[in-house]
């Protein structure tokens, strides 16, 4: 099993930044990459950005492309997310998501591990 725990989430205004993190533990070598999911109230669960561990490659939605960017470091198995430019309707639960591949975690689907989520509240 891996364990996913989240740090960073909070409340800032429109225009503003926010850093999270996800620091994972447990059988860390069964997994390949690492991402961020949201969900807003009423809303389905949706992909944000991903990281391959190995290359460093990343993959992001285009609604939070050019505003977020995602990091890795190995050493201590965290992955990051900077949200410049926040939205209201940024505002969300935000799930870090583990998976074997950077392709498969970019579906709910094909995660196989779950943080238990942060909240982001952006306000207008």
């Amino acid at each position: 099993q891996v364990q996913l725990v989240e740090s960073g989430g909070g409340l800032v205004q429109a225009g503003g930044s926010l850093r999270l993190s996800c620091a994972a533990s447990g059988r860390t070598f069964s997994i390949n990459a690492m991402g961020w999911f949201r969900q807003a109230p009423g809303k389905e669960r949706e992909f944000v950005a991903a990281v391959a561990w190995s290359g460093g490659s990343t993959y992001y939605a285009d609604s939070v492309k050019d505003r977020f960017t995602i990091s890795r470091d190995n050493a201590k198995n965290t992955v990051y997310l900077q949200m410049n430019s926040l939205k209201p309707e940024g505002t969300a639960v935000y799930y870090c998501a583990a998976g074997r591949s950077i392709g498969s975690i970019t579906t709910p689907r094909g995660t196989n591990y779950w943080g238990q989520g942060t909240q982001v509240t952006v306000s207008s």
